[in-house]
């Protein structure tokens, strides 16, 4: 039953006659069948029944949060071990969300979410800068790596002033870290001599291992090297940390996977202030 009153069928299939030209039915007294014409059209309305149909379904599905692609920055050399436990927990609660990663320098990561092309960045934004909501879930010390037979590897904690005459092997300017860093050589009374800036963290561990300078490194990446092949030391007070957001940017539509993925950070994540 389709509720529709049969003088509304008969008008309804004249207009359809009239605007394409042709006979949609063939009538005699005893039967109706479809014209060649009304097969052609009932085949294309059956697809487009189907079509609706599963746009149905699919914005079902995608309200249901059960579908949808998530495009995440994060920079290389940054240890994000709390990032990929929650990550590994929401594919499991989420297994039809995509989240594609995509690895770049901080500043790369934040031209790109303030173009669209990333969905949410991980790195340390300007914490007066308005036009990000963020969420931080990193606060790590740095460590100072170097070789085991370093000169300063038997100190409990090292000074800045401490490696005076040291060679670096750096980030590039590209994290906001290496200002740091280099604000804090400056205090202590000196420009830093720099061996190497990268972004690839094994290179950087390559060359300390090689005894050819030392690395400010996060202390949870230093933990996870062999301590056959490195020293690690913290930093005397004040510490230097690296401070990991979840950044996204203001004002701006966010899909309902991203939704989703923000809602599950916020109640299944490490938080700090």
């Amino acid at each position: 039953m389709i509720h529709i009153s049969q003088p509304s069928i008969s008008k309804a299939i004249k207009e359809l006659e009239n605007q394409w030209g042709v006979v949609l039915f063939y009538r005699n007294t005893k039967h109706i069948e479809l014209t060649d014409s009304g097969a052609i059209i009932l085949e294309q309305a059956q697809q487009i029944v189907s079509a609706f149909h599963n746009i149905t379904v699919q914005l079902d599905e995608l309200s249901n949060m059960q579908t949808g692609k998530i495009h995440i920055g994060l920079p290389p050399i940054t240890a994000v071990t709390p990032f990929a436990k929650l990550l590994r927990n929401f594919r499991k609660a989420y297994p039809k969300i995509q989240v594609q990663l995509y690895e770049y320098g901080p500043k790369k990561i934040a031209a790109a979410i303030h173009d669209g092309l990333l969905d949410i960045g991980i790195f340390t934004p300007d914490e007066h800068d308005e036009h990000y909501d963020r969420i931080w879930f990193e606060q790590d010390p740095h460590h100072v790596l170097m070789h085991p037979r370093h000169r300063l590897a038997q100190e409990a904690a090292i000074r800045f002033d401490q490696l005076m005459t040291e060679d670096f092997i750096i980030y590039t300017n590209e994290y906001r870290l290496y200002d740091t860093i280099m604000a804090r050589c400056h205090q202590a009374g000196f420009t830093p001599r720099i061996a190497l800036e990268t972004t690839q963290r094994d290179l950087m561990t390559q060359m300390v291992a090689a005894d050819l300078g030392i690395a400010l490194l996060p202390r949870k990446l230093c933990d996870s090297l062999d301590t056959k092949e490195f020293v690690s030391r913290p930093l005397a007070d004040p510490q230097l940390y690296l401070k990991l957001a979840f950044v996204w940017p203001k004002e701006r539509y966010l899909s309902h996977a991203v939704q989703e993925f923000l809602q599950f950070i916020k109640k299944h994540g490490p938080h700090i202030e």
